[in-house]
């Protein structure tokens, strides 16, 4: 049967909507009715570059990842799920049985099938099937927008709070107040930390990030003419510790750093203002390879690590600190597009501003016969 319209991007700059065949689900899969999926920026990614590091897009490809919607159909051994259940949609299905899967790392898994990362199709289309387990029912007083901003907030809590394993009193900065950033300052919040303090060079970020959830924010100088990036990192980690009174150690000191931004210069910046013993997550993704003051990791024994999308526990933990209240995301989705604006919504994406001038944190599109004024 065909009647599931799809987004599709065929190559580098062209996406175009295609009517293809609704999905078989196998016994332990359901399918899933999308109705709100949000935009990211890896989305956006493809569709300007054809690739992201080793995942090349080589055929068309259906975007989106980002995404919740309602139970149309269950396979025979669902029995946690019936049709017409809400749920915010874990768009990455792994094989189980490897060493990572087994020994509860299951993001790392060699053979994950992730929605709309080459060659597997995204969720923008009006069905996707999806294993059972991995739909998390959504309680009454969310909205399937609050569903499909889920995954985004997934990231920044298995950044916070199972990577970093931040705890409540602790202090923390993020660098990027992007997206993503914006979320890991809002778990950070919610868990407990005493000092959030937003980095970016956008004022009007910056701003926001002050209203939603930062303590804090720091604006860093630009570099100056002829300064290398190592030395501007020194320079502005010590005017940043100067006017922010952070201390190398003590409970002045910070505890957690997280760059959300992937530059090179805020990641060394972050080493050389996180606290002795203190954990560094880098999160953000921007070039391959750069340049680290890896002495300063060493003397002072920072925890270095890296924080790839979500593991077991992520996603209850996401959708409970929402439905208990300590995170709002209302205030993060920007932009509503319809169906038929999919390429305005991705435009405006990729330009950070809709036409009409207003700056994009998250813009959601509604699934096919959605009104966007309807967050379901």
């Amino acid at each position: 049967m065909s009647d599931n319209p799809s987004f599709v991007l065929r190559k580098v700059e062209d996406v175009t909507y295609e009517d293809r065949p609704v999905p078989d689900i196998k016994d332990d899969e359901v399918l899933v009715a999308v109705k709100k999926t949000g935009i990211c920026g890896s989305d956006v990614h493809y569709l300007v570059a054809g690739r992201i590091g080793q995942f090349i897009v080589e055929k068309p490809m259906v975007l989106g990842h980002e995404s919740a919607g309602v139970i149309s159909k269950v396979g025979p051994k669902v029995k946690n799920l019936k049709v017409g259940d809400r749920v915010a949609m874990e768009p990455g299905a792994t094989c189980r049985v490897c060493h990572d899967c087994k020994r509860g790392r299951y993001e790392l898994c060699p053979d994950i099938i992730f929605a709309a990362t080459p060659p597997y199709d995204g969720t923008l289309a009006r069905y996707y099937p999806i294993p059972a387990d991995l739909c998390y029912k959504l309680p009454d007083n969310l909205t399937l927008e609050d569903g499909a901003m889920m995954e985004p907030l997934s990231v920044a809590v298995h950044a916070i709070a199972n990577i970093g394993q931040l705890r409540a009193n602790q202090s923390v900065v993020v660098f990027g107040a992007g997206p993503v950033g914006l979320l890991c300052m809002a778990v950070a919040r919610a868990l407990g930390a005493s000092r959030v303090v937003a980095v970016d060079i956008v004022p009007s970020r910056l701003e926001f990030a002050t209203r939603y959830a930062a303590t804090e924010a720091y604006t860093p100088p630009k570099l100056e003419q002829g300064e290398t990036r190592l030395a501007y990192s020194v320079r502005n980690a010590r005017a940043m510790m100067q006017q922010l009174k952070i201390e190398e150690r003590g409970p002045a000191g910070i505890d957690l750093v997280v760059d959300a931004s992937g530059a090179e210069v805020s990641i060394q910046t972050g080493i050389h203002i996180a606290k002795h013993g203190g954990t560094f997550i880098q999160l953000g993704m921007g070039q391959a390879e750069i340049t680290i003051p890896v002495t300063d990791l060493l003397v002072k024994e920072i925890n270095f690590k890296g924080s790839f999308r979500y593991g077991p526990g992520d996603y209850q933990l996401a959708i409970a600190l929402v439905s208990q209240g300590k995170i709002d995301l209302k205030p993060l989705v920007t932009h509503r597009f319809s169906w038929d604006q999919a390429i305005q919504a991705f435009q405006a994406t990729r330009a950070g501003k809709s036409e009409d001038g207003k700056p994009v944190i998250k813009a959601v599109i509604s699934g096919p016969d959605v009104s966007p004024d309807d967050l379901l």
